[in-house]
């Protein structure tokens, strides 16, 4: 039991943006920016929020780096994330729809991207920096339908400059010019939290109707 309770107190910490920062540091942030956006094991992991937060306290001295360096180096390591999700799934290929659920991986969040994916075509990437689990998988998606090389290049990078500098910054001035601002950090996040993740249940919701549909489709054509 106090094994499990440290488990979950770990896994609290890793989730929480603000800890993420105070306790590992501005390489730890990086890393878990690469994660997030180029592991689909880091699709739990903190994506609009950290990068908030990042800029606020930033802005507020708590990270002792130019707002530049910090922009900029949360911007590199979303590149390279994508990079290594297009790159593992340009290598699984058409199997990795088929990989069967298990702890760090949904099946249905794959689903989901690979539907975001046909409805915007490359466009996907860029759309999807601001969707959480849409912005781990879609990388992967693009990958393993063989996008264009060229083509996910561009959208890759135009996707992190947006998506970083937009979080990162709007952190950065708000903190900077509205005081006291970080006292209402935690309901923030949660805002932000909640607002991107709209449309992710949204989207599971009606991946989880078509399925059902589908089942009940071949059940009724298994029974005729």
């Amino acid at each position: 039991m106090e094994q499990l309770t440290t488990f979950w107190d770990f896994f609290r910490e890793l989730v929480n943006p603000e800890s993420i920062i105070l306790y590992g540091g501005f390489w730890f942030l990086l890393f878990v920016v690469f994660a997030e956006t180029g592991l689909f094991v880091g699709f739990f992991l903190p994506g609009d929020s950290l990068l908030f937060t990042a800029g606020l306290l930033t802005a507020t001295g708590i990270i002792d780096i130019p707002i530049v360096f910090v922009a900029e180096g949360i911007c590199i390591a979303a590149i390279a994330g994508n990079f290594t999700g297009y790159a593992f799934g340009k290598k699984a290929g058409q199997t990795i729809f088929k990989r069967k659920k298990s702890f760090f991986f949904k099946p249905r969040h794959l689903r989901v991207a690979k539907d975001f994916y046909e409805k915007h075509g490359g466009k996907a990437i860029i759309l999807g920096a601001f969707l959480p689990v849409i912005r781990t998988f879609t990388p992967i998606v693009a990958g393993a339908v063989e996008l264009e090389y060229k083509k996910f290049v561009f959208f890759n990078i135009i996707g992190a400059v947006i998506w970083s500098n937009i979080m990162v910054l709007s952190g950065y001035f708000l903190g900077r010019y509205i005081s006291g601002v970080k006292n209402y950090l935690p309901h923030i996040i949660i805002f932000l939290i909640v607002v991107t993740a709209i449309p992710i249940i949204t989207a599971i919701i009606r991946e989880r109707k078509k399925l059902n549909k589908e089942k009940k489709i071949l059940k009724s054509n298994n029974n005729t």
